[in-house]
């Protein structure tokens, strides 16, 4: 006789309950057996396991009180069967591992259906531990996915404070403990790329970097920020071309890579850059994309970037004075004839071959070369701000 709205096991139920420690013991006994990893868990997490057996085996005998164990029944085995558990364990065994545990313990079950039915309750008694198995399955599932999205909302917390840790230049042991946090491996080089923000859930947004950068096999850290999206990668040979191969993460804009760098403590010189050159990047319209900070020196400069204006003074400006007063002279004068060689040449009065040899000079001495449009504007640029604030001597040495 069954009990109102219960199961037809009612007898079948007592004997599973009085024999749920030694199922229990059993299906822990059978894991250590055929699962080798099971074997290597610490003591305390193999505890775990065993109550978590324990509480499935209780599980069932309720779920089959309550109706699971009829054909047309709907009902979910509850999450709570996980709940005796700490949530370190989802951490410490994956979704397949555990799914590997519930087939051992349903295999133990199904091994003892003739001690555990009454009479004429086996067939009954299988078919609905295989339904229960499948729900057992799917509550372990919805476990893993709550830990899963849970880890990744604290991910990208993290992340997002790192990031914001190397945009305000905090020191090295702050950067290195949250990068710790998140397995990062520090592989050289190390450089930050910044773009729009696509929009959306930052972990939806986190998610697509991490899914191209496993591709490129880069190491990367990412972080919104406002309309920004930062994203700090590590191990690629040419940060550029990796960046190229993340833009699909990036919303529409201007994707400014900064310098890079032997390791994540110096990463913030490489943020400053890619940061000052995303500002500045809308001057440059037809900029490729991504784009290099140092390739945006120009429109940083006149965007108030010190270390823009910094570098061009030092790495284009000196080394012209230094070079001898000819090549200033020269470059005024071809940037005065609208960049025509002849013009040049006659206000001057030299011979316009003598003007080719001073501008692949200028080329060779600063790297830009004056008949490129591009280059000739970082010239430009660069001669202003050194005139403006010379921190070399404006004499020409005598060669």
């Amino acid at each position: 006789m069954s009990e109102p709205g219960g199961s037809e096991l009612t007898a079948t139920l007592r004997r599973i309950e009085r024999a749920a420690g030694a199922l229990a013991t059993a299906s822990v006994s059978r894991m250590d057996e055929t699962l080798p990893w099971f074997r290597e868990l610490p003591a305390d997490q193999r505890s775990w396991v065993m109550l978590v057996a324990q509480a499935g085996v209780r599980s069932l005998v309720q779920w089959l009180r309550e109706g699971g164990g009829t054909a047309d029944s709907t009902q979910e085995v509850s999450d709570e069967v996980f709940a005796t558990a700490p949530q370190a364990l989802a951490r410490s065994i994956s979704l397949q591992q555990t799914v590997a545990l519930i087939k051992v313990t349903i295999d133990v079950v199904e091994e003892q259906v003739s001690l555990l039915a009454v009479p004429g309750e086996e067939q009954q008694l299988r078919d609905a531990v295989l339904r229960f198995s499948r729900e057992i399955a799917f509550a372990a599932a919805r476990v893993y996915a709550r830990a899963a999205e849970s880890r990744g909302s604290w991910d990208a917390r993290l992340q997002a404070l790192l990031v914001d840790a190397l945009l305000r230049g905090d020191s090295p042991d702050v950067l290195a403990s949250r990068a710790a946090a998140l397995g990062w491996s520090d592989a050289p080089p190390v450089a930050v790329a910044v773009g729009r923000s696509p929009g959306g859930e930052v972990a939806a947004v986190l998610h697509t970097v991490y899914r191209h950068a496993r591709r490129i096999g880069v190491e990367v850290i990412g972080g919104v920020h406002g309309d920004r999206l930062v994203i700090v990668l590590g191990g690629a040979a040419d940060p550029g071309a990796a960046t190229e191969k993340l833009l699909p993460a990036f919303g529409e804009g201007p994707v400014v890579v900064g310098p890079a760098v032997p390791s994540l403590d110096e990463a913030t010189d490489s943020a400053r850059s890619a940061l000052a050159g995303y500002r500045a990047a809308p001057a440059w319209p037809t900029a490729p994309r991504p784009v290099a900070a140092a390739d945006l020196l120009p429109e940083r400069s006149l965007a108030g970037d010190a270390e823009a204006r910094r570098r061009l003074r030092r790495d284009v400006y000196a080394p012209l004075v230094r070079a001898g007063g000819e090549l200033l002279e020269t470059l005024d004068a071809f940037f005065a004839a609208g960049g025509t060689l002849e013009s040049a040449a006659r206000a001057l009065y030299v011979h316009p071959n003598t003007v080719r040899y001073r501008l692949r000079r200028i080329a060779e001495v600063t790297g830009f070369s004056p008949l490129t449009p591009r280059d000739a504007f970082a010239l430009q640029v660069a001669l202003t701000v050194g005139r403006l604030d010379p921190v070399v001597p404006v004499v020409p040495t005598q060669t």
